[in-house]
């Protein structure tokens, strides 16, 4: 069973115990957290689309608040102007494990 879900604004392909790296969320280590922006559900071959979106939620648990993401490097330069700029960016991620899928 596997559920399309949008969480922070991206659409996941989530399934019961599955832990995934989110876009940082305003929840604490430990807390419940419940999506109900489900887009399409699939349970044993059944599929359901939504139109937008259906009427179930998937519950998730926080293991991990507040991570670092690997640094990205962004470097711009024009030719022969003498035009440099080095810039680094560490997304912030919340990690969390799905709990269920009710729908």
């Amino acid at each position: 069973m596997f559920a399309i879900v949008t969480i922070a604004g991206q659409q996941f392909k989530v399934e019961e115990g599955q832990e995934i790296f989110v876009h940082q969320l305003e929840a604490s280590e430990g807390d419940s957290l419940s999506f109900d922006q489900v887009l399409l559900i699939n349970k044993e071959g059944n599929t359901t689309v939504g139109t937008p979106i259906l009427n179930a939620k998937v519950n998730a648990t926080v293991l991990l608040g507040h991570q670092k993401g690997d640094k990205v490097i962004v470097f711009k330069k024009k030719r022969r102007k003498g035009y440099r700029k080095k810039n680094g960016h560490r997304q912030h991620f919340t990690k969390i494990k799905i709990d269920s899928i009710a729908g």
